[in-house]
């Protein structure tokens, strides 16, 4: 019997709760069915529960949190038509502007004057200084596995941007020529697997806002160092280019603004030259870069030209002809081109003839064969009968013509000497050979001057130009 109430017992319990359960979803459905159909609504405003508070509750309220806080020394807040006064003594900025926060966070705050003062003592200065050492401290031991892989990650970063330098330079070389392009386009291919390596740190360090702002104010003072350092910049470039173009090559005898020499080095920032005179001129490569080069050792062949005035009485012909015979004749003139001798313009005085004839500039020194050449066209000239006349000047003589008669024998015989070298007659020396002795032996000097700078420490730096 027992058995049977404790089985109807169970029977009705299930049928309560069954039925319970059916008329709560009934319930239910039309409210699930509203907020499946229709989106919720927000309030935009906090909703109050309690009517406005007044001043007194307020100031109750704020004082009793900042005592609590433990951070004020004797807080006091008074209120008055909703405008707060804090007053008190506090011992950091954050908690200053930590209880004004509080209070304009408050209900039915209208505005809010904080009058609490920050403690400046030597003591509390001290304090601070080793809390935030503590917390540096703390920092430090907590953050040391992400110091250990950082430094593997440089570490290996670093290792491969080494292998990619030294692959590239060794694909590159057979292509580029320049050694300071070939040295720039390596770095520009191995320092990117760096900067990835240094980006992957930042990122596993949380600090990838903190290397944008880096950046930031990295790309401003490197504004402001190029400017500062802007002619540096600018002869590097200009290094670059040169290296490029290659307008000349070492020992190559050129004229760069103004300077005449041979050249030594081009370095990233100037170009050597060695003048004639055996000086060692240092031009900045942003001059040269800019100015016109005439490069004297482009073409062996070189064309020089000098100027000779003949009297108006003189065949101009006949001079021609005997000028002719003298470039012809001396064996540093080249037959082809061909050497040209033209009347150039009627002078006040003279007719100018102008000679024109070419030479091998690396066996030949150029003033050696003028001076050979106006030497020797000199005396043939002068043996064929052609004047060569002062050019003419005017000249004043505002208390007349000083006349002196010459008395003693000595003075007849000095102007009688002058007076009987004649037209066609054959002077003395050795006008006519091709070379004097004080010309030497019309070689090149270049060879010499070079050898003789060969072993001077011109310039540490390395020579990028290419033999």
């Amino acid at each position: 019997m027992a058995k049977l109430l404790a089985k109807a017992v169970v029977l009705v319990s299930v049928l309560l709760s069954t039925g319970t359960l059916a008329r709560s979803q009934t319930l239910l459905s039309p409210l699930a069915q509203s907020s499946a159909t229709e989106p919720a609504v927000t309030p935009k405003t906090p909703v109050t529960i309690a009517p406005a508070a007044n001043d007194r509750d307020i100031s109750r309220r704020l004082e009793g949190i900042l005592k609590s806080t433990g951070w004020f020394e004797s807080p006091r807040v008074s209120v008055r038509e909703g405008v707060v006064s804090l007053d008190g003594t506090t011992n950091t900025q954050e908690h200053k502007n930590w209880a004004g926060d509080l209070a304009e966070k408050t209900q039915d705050v209208v505005a809010v004057v904080n009058r609490l003062q920050v403690r400046t003592d030597v003591g509390t200065t001290f304090g601070k200084a080793g809390a935030e050492f503590k917390r540096l401290y703390r920092q430090t031991i907590q953050s040391w596995p992400l110091v250990i892989l950082a430094i593997c990650i440089l570490a290996i970063t670093w290792l491969l941007a080494k292998l990619v330098a030294v692959l590239a330079r060794h694909f590159l070389s057979r292509r580029i020529t320049s050694p300071l392009l070939l040295a720039v386009m390596v770095r520009v291919l191995s320092v990117p697997v760096f900067l990835l390596g240094v980006y992957f740190i930042l990122q596993v360090a949380g600090l990838t806002r903190l290397a944008l702002t880096v950046l930031g104010g990295t790309s401003l003072i490197g504004i402001l160092i190029g400017f500062a350092f802007r002619d540096i910049a600018e002869n590097f470039l200009a290094s670059l280019l040169l290296s490029v173009r290659n307008p000349f090559r070492s020992g190559d005898l050129v004229e760069v603004a103004g300077h005449t020499g041979i050249v030594q080095n081009l370095n990233t920032r100037t170009t050597i030259l060695l003048t004639l005179d055996g000086s060692h001129v240092q031009i900045p490569n942003a001059i040269v870069f800019k100015n016109t080069i005439e490069n004297f050792s482009s073409n062996p062949n070189r064309r020089a030209t000098f100027t000779v005035g003949i009297g108006y009485e003189s065949s101009a012909a006949k001079a021609q002809k005997l000028i002719s015979q003298v470039l012809l004749e001396h064996p540093a003139v080249l037959d082809a081109p061909e050497a040209l001798v033209l009347v150039e313009e009627l002078g006040a005085a003279t007719v100018n003839i102008r000679i024109l004839y070419w030479f091998d500039s690396t066996v030949y020194s150029p003033a050696k064969i003028n001076s050979a050449l106006l030497r020797q066209t000199k005396k043939v000239l002068h043996e064929g009968g052609i004047v060569l006349p002062d050019p003419a000047r005017e000249v004043v003589f505002p208390k007349g013509v000083p006349v002196t008669l010459l008395k003693n024998d000595a003075e007849e015989r000095t102007l009688s000497h002058f007076n009987s070298i004649k037209i066609g007659e054959g002077l003395e020396g050795d006008d006519a050979s091709d070379t004097t002795e004080g010309e030497g032996n019309l070689s090149s000097e270049t060879k010499e001057v070079c050898e003789q700078s060969e072993n001077l420490a011109v310039q540490p730096n390395a020579n990028l130009l290419k033999d």
